[in-house]
């Protein structure tokens, strides 16, 4: 089975269940968002942790044996995402990315934070104007090496 044919079962299994995807993470044992991403195609389960995601959404090992390979990351359909959420973080990189690099350099060095010793959280704040998105994004700095 490749990959996009199990994030297509696992989509419509959880539909299907009327599970969250914070609910499959619990049983999974992990983030919410990292569960999330791994389901979606964008990370690799251990068997433990796909074993538990295909049980709880009541599909095969095949699917089990999917989620163990290592994804192609990063892998939109479009350059330009045309969904509504995504292409609002697009738009802020868009128009904040520059101010982020800068600050980053500025307070850091010359370097990058890490999409992979990293951590997401995403949380609603209550506002009387309208709730709120808050994501919290958390990368190691790393350093560029002279050489």
């Amino acid at each position: 089975m490749i990959r996009e044919e199990a994030t297509q079962l696992i989509i419509e299994a959880k539909g299907k269940k009327g599970l969250t995807w914070e609910a499959i993470a619990k049983k999974v044992g992990k983030h919410k968002i990292w569960t999330t991403a791994a389901l979606l195609g964008q990370h690799a389960m251990s068997k433990e942790e796909a074993n538990a995601a295909v049980k709880v959404l009541g599909l095969k090992p095949d699917v089990a044996a999917a989620l163990q390979k290592c994804p192609m990351r990063g892998a939109l359909e479009d350059a330009v995402p045309v969904d509504p959420t995504i292409y609002r973080f697009y738009e802020l990189i868009q128009v904040y990315g520059p101010s982020i690099k800068e600050l980053i350099h500025e307070t850091f060095g010359d370097g990058i934070m890490s999409a992979i010793d990293f951590s997401m959280d995403i949380q609603r704040v209550e506002d009387p104007k309208g709730d709120r998105v808050l994501v919290t994004l958390n990368g190691k700095f790393l350093p560029y090496k002279k050489f």
